[in-house]
């Protein structure tokens, strides 16, 4: 899989918040999934475009009644970032390569312009600002600046 080979781990897809959206998709057990309606799901719209420092925070809530909390809403769309990249490469997510323990189909995500252009601003703040991002409490500053170079070559693969 594309991304495992040059993104997907250390920076992006390796937090908690990376496995509730990987069962998230799972869970849906769609081929197809637009990026509409991931961002519905997980109240996309109450962010307002801010990704950085988020009043409000993401969730997703399981078929089975459980609130799932995304604790860093950067992370929440760099992940998808990548993801959308994967599909753009390879035209789907093969699930076993993101080693994930919940069972996950083979899943294309789908994303209008519109869509896409809310992933642009989100990387483009994040990549121009990382301390400035909620991350800066959890992540040392050389790490986060590596994790924003990662992110803006997600960006130019996927925008440019």
């Amino acid at each position: 899989m594309y991304i495992t080979e040059k993104y997907w781990g250390d920076y992006l897809g390796g937090t908690d918040d990376s496995l509730i959206l990987l069962d998230y998709l799972g869970k849906k057990g769609k081929a197809e999934l637009s990026l509409a309606e991931i961002f519905d799901d997980f109240g996309v719209a109450r962010l307002e475009g801010n990704f950085q420092n988020p009043v409000e925070s993401l969730s997703y809530t399981t078929p089975e009644g459980d609130e799932l909390p995304i604790d860093c809403a950067v992370d929440f769309i760099t992940d998808l970032a990548a993801l959308l990249l994967e599909c753009r490469v390879s035209g789907s997510l093969d699930p076993e390569a993101l080693e994930v323990d919940t069972p996950l189909p083979a899943i294309s995500i789908t994303a209008t312009p519109k869509e896409l252009e809310t992933v642009r601003q989100a990387l483009e703040a994040f990549i121009a600002a990382p301390q400035e991002s909620s991350l800066n409490e959890l992540v040392p500053e050389a790490d986060l600046l590596e994790m924003a170079a990662h992110c803006q070559k997600v960006q130019q693969e996927l925008f440019y």
